[in-house]
């Protein structure tokens, strides 16, 4: 059962806003050899955002985790498996894993393994909109605009970025009681 949103919880940052704010955390540490790499869903398209924001010239890669999550046994195959592309060589290149949201770590340690079967980049940085906390794994954004610990979320809670019709990004928050 859904639980309503208490007013403080209820006001929810304009993510478009935020995406802009993660490009200029980016931005004084660029290289010549930085690309992005965006974390289906919502890390692809926040990879999007920060390409067009930071002017890139490379298009962003795009990682799909199916194959590499840990619980891939007990849940099976996600029903929107989308192919990974990364269209570089990722030997000796500066990465930033993007993504939506950190939680767990273990969405980033599974993305990890399966950039490391691309070949090994000389670095690799995370850049997430929210951090929620709840930590399983050693994992810490470098990059990160959204602090979430104010929230006290629950395990059951659910906040993901999602996109409308026109394409814009907004966040959804779902508390479960």
């Amino acid at each position: 059962m859904t639980k309503p949103l208490s007013p403080e919880r209820a006001a929810l940052p304009d993510a478009e806003a935020q995406c802009q704010a993660l490009a200029d955390l980016i931005r004084p540490t660029l290289t010549p050899e930085t690309t992005l790499v965006g974390i289906y869903s919502g890390g692809a398209w926040i990879a999007e955002r920060l390409t067009a924001f930071l002017r890139l010239p490379a298009e962003a890669g795009r990682i799909d985790i199916s194959f590499y999550r840990d619980d891939f046994a007990e849940k099976g195959l996600h029903s929107q498996v989308r192919p990974t592309r990364i269209d570089f060589d990722v030997n000796g290149r500066r990465l930033v894993l993007v993504d939506d949201v950190l939680y767990t770590g273990r969405t980033t340690r599974a993305a990890l393994n399966e950039l490391f079967d691309y070949g090994r980049p000389a670095a690799v940085e995370l850049a997430v909109l929210a951090d929620r906390g709840g930590r399983e794994l050693p994992v810490a954004p470098d990059y990160c605009v959204w602090n979430l610990a104010s929230l006290a979320l629950s395990p059951a809670d659910s906040l993901t970025l999602a996109r409308d019709e026109t394409g814009r990004l907004f966040w959804k928050l779902e508390c479960h009681a």
